[in-house]
């Protein structure tokens, strides 16, 4: 076992010996407030559905005053000539691993002040920053009707131009913290299908998706490029088109998004068709919304939830091998319920009868993160997720994705302040440079001539 996998062991035994209530504070009372339409990854026999929230309980953060509203003019921009493309672009960056944080949008007019670029988002990435945290990932969407993918309305629980005026001014706010920013645009289905099987038809439809969904993207590339976000994601769970022989049809659009921005591109895969989408070539990194079952039975042990996490980071990495990049998580995480690494995807809203368990929770974070933090294929992860007022207890069940002021904040607390294979050696005289890649891309920081 290494010493990564040991630390996190560790720290999961840690996080789980401490009281919940001594470590988050007090409960919040539940609130009201409609549950704005959003969703977290799932299998392919899974849809979207919309069902209202529960209290949940709030650690103590790092408190900042917020900003200004408005993008400041000294916001950090990209130079077209700051990294190159492809699989050398990560290993140039430098920026070592992604400890990230997904913060989700409350964008619903019913939720006024309390969304993307408020006070309250603020506070989000303060707490984001007391974790640890290095990233946050934003993601605004898109409304589309149906499954049959007629088009992509910009607009979603408020205006275009009022969501592009917040993401932009929540993008200042991250890095006024230090942040950096990974933008993914996803797509919300109105009919609750997944839009991992939108399916156009015939060959004139695709193609009118096609350039529906080109607008769409291209929309929000310039926002990345405004604000200067360092990554973008071109797409989110889009298997019916990415990993079919209509691929060839998104490659354009990925040159176009080129010409518009300049920073880093990643696609968000779903972690069961990974293996067959086929536009990592045109891509920076390998992404991944990585909810792996790490058991295939309930009351598994957590040397049980270990191995299959070993497993997990095995496949993973042979994808980076086979593509000669590194992978980047996109989204991982677990609900805080009784087995959530059985079948992690499942959405909290739907259940009943929920056993709410901080434990099981804690142990599957620890299972999942600690082998990838010795793998040099893998360049970080974001969290699923934090919500952009974290006193707004409207947004996810108590049993929800959440790490927020539960065991397993204690234990992703503990996997951001150590070491990863993806920051690089820890030697002396490292301030002077960092070794630099054999292998571009991927294995870029190997100390062992020998090793493979």
């Amino acid at each position: 076992m290494s010493r990564e996998v040991r630390a996190l062991a560790g720290a999961a035994g840690a996080a789980l010996a401490v009281s919940a209530a001594a470590v988050c504070g007090a409960a919040r009372p539940a609130s009201a407030a409609p549950r704005i339409a959003q969703e977290a990854p799932r299998s392919a026999a899974e849809a979207p559905p919309a069902a209202p929230g529960a209290p949940r309980v709030a650690p103590g953060a790092l408190r900042v005053a917020p900003e200004a509203l408005r993008v400041p003019p000294e916001a950090p921009r990209i130079s077209p000539e700051r990294l190159p493309y492809g699989a050398t672009g990560w290993a140039e960056s430098g920026w070592g691993g992604v400890r990230g944080v997904t913060i989700g949008p409350i964008e619903n007019l019913r939720h006024p002040g309390r969304g993307y670029g408020t006070s309250a988002s603020g506070r989000a990435m303060d707490e984001a920053v007391a974790m640890g945290a290095t990233w946050v990932s934003l993601t605004p969407f898109g409304r589309v009707w149906d499954g049959k993918g007629t088009g992509v309305d910009l607009v979603f629980e408020a205006p275009f131009e009022e969501n592009r005026r917040n993401v932009l001014a929540a993008i200042a706010q991250a890095h006024a913290r230090g942040l950096k920013v990974l933008l993914v645009p996803h797509l919300w289905v109105e009919s609750g299908e997944w839009r991992a099987l939108i399916d156009p038809g015939d060959d004139a439809g695709w193609a009118r998706w096609a350039e529906s969904y080109r607008r769409f993207l291209l929309t929000w590339a310039e926002v990345a490029r405004e604000g200067g976000a360092e990554m973008l994601s071109v797409g989110v769970e889009l298997r019916s088109w990415v990993t079919t022989a209509r691929a060839a049809s998104f490659l354009p659009i990925i040159e176009a998004v080129r010409r518009v921005y300049p920073g880093l591109l990643t696609y968000s895969a779903n972690w069961d068709d990974v293996e067959h989408t086929l536009i990592f070539d045109a891509l920076d990194l390998i992404g991944i919304n990585a909810f792996y079952p790490l058991a295939e039975r309930e009351g598994a042990s957590f040397e049980e939830l270990l191995r299959g996490g070993r497993k997990v980071a095995a496949g993973v990495d042979a994808v980076a091998r086979a593509w000669g990049k590194p992978v980047l998580l996109t989204e991982i995480g677990y609900t805080t319920r009784r087995d959530p690494a059985v079948r992690p995807w499942e959405w909290p809203d739907r259940m009943k009868d929920v056993v709410v368990d901080q434990r099981s929770q804690a142990e599957a974070y620890a299972a999942v993160m600690a082998p990838f933090l010795d793998a040099r294929t893998c360049a970080g992860f974001f969290v699923w997720r934090l919500y952009a007022d974290p006193d707004d207890v409207s947004q996810e069940a108590e049993w929800g994705f959440s790490p927020r002021g539960k065991l397993a904040e204690l234990v992703l607390r503990d996997a951001f302040s150590t070491r990863w294979a993806a920051d690089g050696p820890w030697l002396p005289g490292e301030a002077l440079g960092r070794h630099r890649a054999r292998t571009p891309g991927v294995f870029g920081w190997e100390l062992d001539p020998d090793e493979p």
